[in-house]
Formats: C-alpha cells, structure tokens, sequence
C-alpha cells in the first residue's frame, strides 16, 4: 500500500514521525511543525488514517513493517524515528526489524502493556482497557469519547464527527490491543543508536510502562507535563527536548 506521507522542511538531519490512534499525522505533530526550520520531517498517516482510505483493522506489526520500510527508503543514513501513542508501538517493532536504518528512537507514552503486564496494578489497568473494548459503546462518537477519557485525554469531540474522525473513531473499535505486542527489549539494547522515552506525567500506567522501558532498554528518560497523552501538542517543551537528542545523536555518528 502507497501510504500518505508528507514532508515538512528541505534539509537537516531527516526525522520520521509516526501518530497513535484517532489522530492523522498532520494533526498529531501540528505543534512540531517547527522543527522543520531545523530537520526533514516525514510525516506518515498509518494505515485507515485521511487521507488514506478506510482498512478493515489497524494492527501494530503490520504498521511496523510500513515504518520498517519507510526508514529504509531514506537510504543507508537511514532517519530518526519518534512514535507517539500507538505508534510509539509501531516504533519499538519497526526499529529493532531495521536497526541499521534508526539513527536514533524516541516513543512517547507507547502503550506496551505487556511490559509491565505482570504487575498487579498494570494488570488491572490492562483488563479495564480490554474490558472497554469487549463492553464498551458501538456508537464510533460515544466510543471515542470514552477512550480518551482511559487514555487520558479531554474528550472535546465536535458533533457530529467529521469524516476523517469518524473514519478513525471507526477503525479504534477494531484495533488490535497493544498490550499484544512483544516487545523485543533485548534487541533493542543492543541497537546502537540512541534512545528517549517521554511520558506526560498524569498517568501511573503510562509511567510505568515508560520507566519498565527505559530500564530494559538502556534509553534516557524524560517527563514533559501539560497536555496529558498528548504530549506533542505541549509544543516548546517537547520540542526542546526532542532538539537536544537528536542533536546529541547526530554529534555522536
């Protein structure tokens, strides 16, 4: 499948942005778009994303092979590599399948569950997620609403859903659960290139599965509050800190 990319900025080092669920790439990285006074951005819209057309479900390993290519197409430089939410999924697969094509991986508040899914705590967490989607609304509005409230994310939604949210509200319904994913951590402690783990700070579950990663992983940790899941759309602060590791990973090939 050709899937919709767009770039944003003519030179500098090139970065690959890929978006979680309900929201496209444009809409996802609005607040990063200057960056690209400094950095290529590729922003990718997965696939069941607008403008791509609809997908009958939305699954991370097929996702990760989309982004396993993608970082490929860049040549042998390969690209730096930032998922948020789901895609922050998409990206610990993608990057330990091309790990010679990762010039550095940032993920921000990936829910890998299944990291942590031993805990007692995150295993209650991971049940009432599967239990939402066994349960919860068929509506796609109604439904939507109320994940954003378990990711916590204020559900500001308009009515009625426009095409592009509904098409993606639609496809939410039938994602296969994150907490699915096996991560594959030893690889990627051993992958070179560097490693940054975000989380917003207003989420025990999210913090935990951030810090389990780090750990395994050998990455820097950082907590940027004010906007909740949606870390990106913090702006200066998430931009700041993304400028400085990728500079530093630059520096250091």
């Amino acid at each position: 499948m050709d899937l919709h990319v767009v770039r944003w900025g003519a030179s500098g080092a090139p970065i690959l942005l890929v978006h979680g669920s309900v929201n496209n790439g444009e809409s996802t990285w609005a607040q990063q778009r200057p960056l690209s006074k400094r950095y290529r951005l590729y922003v990718m819209d997965r696939r069941g994303y607008y403008p791509n057309p609809p997908v009958d479900r939305e699954d991370f390993e097929v996702d990760a092979g989309d982004v396993a290519d993608l970082l490929g197409s860049n040549g042998p430089g390969g690209m730096h590599l930032v998922g948020h939410s789901y895609g922050g999924v998409v990206s610990l697969l993608a990057a330990a399948r091309r790990p010679d094509h990762v010039r550095s991986l940032t993920v921000i508040e990936p829910p890998a569950f299944g990291v942590a899914a031993g805990e007692p705590e995150m295993r209650a967490y991971i049940d009432g997620v599967e239990a939402y989607w066994a349960d919860g609304p068929r509506d796609p509005a109604a439904f939507l609403a109320g994940f954003l409230q378990l990711v916590g994310a204020a559900p500001s939604l308009p009515d009625p859903l426009p095409p592009p949210l509904l098409q993606a509200a639609t496809l939410l319904m039938v994602e296969r659960s994150p907490a699915e994913a096996q991560i594959p951590l030893h690889e990627l402690r051993r992958a070179t290139f560097p490693k940054l783990v975000v989380s917003g700070g207003h989420s025990a579950a999210f913090d935990r599965v951030c810090d389990v990663l780090a750990d395994a992983m050998g990455a820097q940790r950082a907590v940027i509050t004010g906007a909740q899941h949606g870390v990106p759309r913090a702006g200066v602060p998430f931009n700041d800190r993304l400028q400085a590791f990728v500079d530093h990973a630059e520096r250091g090939r």
